[in-house]
C-alpha cells in the first residue's frame, strides 16, 4: 500500500544556512557521497586510498574546478571509496564562469533558478555533472551521486586546521568512518 503524499511530513528541508550567500568569498568544507554509499572510486589499502578508473575521473574533475571557476581555489581534498571531502575557497574580484564549457573535463551544469552562478551550489553541481558525464561516456555507468551534499562554512583558522587534518587523515580512519558501509573491505596495514 502506497502512502499518500503529505507535504507536512514529506517535504525536503534545506541543510543550508538560511539567508547565507554561498557565492560570497570564503572557505567551504564539503562532502559529496555516492548513490547508496556504493564504493565506486577505489579502496583503502594500508591506510591509503587506491583510486580505480572512476576514482581517477573524480580526482581529475575535482582538480579541474578552478579551470572553470577562476575565482575558486582548492584546499585539501580526498577521494574516498564512496565519497569526496574537500575545501573550496571562493575569492572576490573575479567574475565566476557560470557555464563551464563541455569538454573532456566538464559537462555544462544544469541550471536551476535558485542556484546563483558561481556559488558553492553551482560549483558542486558542475563537478558532479562533469564526473557523471565522463563516467557515463567512458564506462557507460550511471547513478554516481546521492542527491545534495554536506557543507560547512569555515569560520576561522582553527576551523580550517581541524578540517584540513580531518581530510588528510580520512583514509587512515576508514574503518571507523560513518560513510563506510557495512561490509566495506578494509585492508589493515601490515
Amino acid at each position: 500500500m502506497r502512502t499518500k503524499f503529505d507535504p507536512e511530513k514529506h517535504h525536503r528541508r534545506s541543510i543550508r544556512l538560511k539567508k547565507y550567500d554561498y557565492s560570497q568569498p570564503g572557505g567551504y568544507f564539503i562532502t559529496i557521497v555516492t548513490y547508496q554509499r556504493d564504493c565506486l572510486f577505489g579502496e583503502i589499502i594500508g591506510s591509503e586510498m587506491q583510486l580505480n578508473d572512476f576514482g581517477c575521473i573524480v580526482d581529475e574533475c575535482w582538480r579541474a574546478i578552478p579551470d572553470h571557476f577562476p575565482n575558486v581555489e582548492l584546499g585539501a581534498y580526498v577521494v574516498m571509496p564512496n565519497h569526496v571531502h574537500g575545501i573550496i575557497v571562493i575569492h572576490a574580484g573575479m567574475a565566476p564562469n557560470s557555464a563551464p564549457s563541455v569538454g573532456a573535463q566538464h559537462a555544462a551544469p544544469l541550471q536551476k533558478p535558485n542556484v546563483k552562478p558561481g556559488s558553492l551550489g553551482a560549483i558542486v553541481r558542475s563537478f558532479k555533472s562533469a564526473v557523471t558525464h565522463r563516467i557515463g561516456r567512458e564506462v557507460n555507468a550511471t547513478g554516481i551521486w546521492q542527491r545534495n551534499y554536506y557543507e560547512h562554512v569555515i569560520r576561522n583558522h582553527e576551523d580550517w586546521d581541524r578540517i584540513h587534518r580531518y581530510i588528510e587523515s580520512n583514509p587512515s580512519l576508514w574503518a571507523e568512518d560513518e560513510e563506510n558501509p557495512v561490509g566495506a573491505q578494509y585492508i589493515a596495514p601490515m
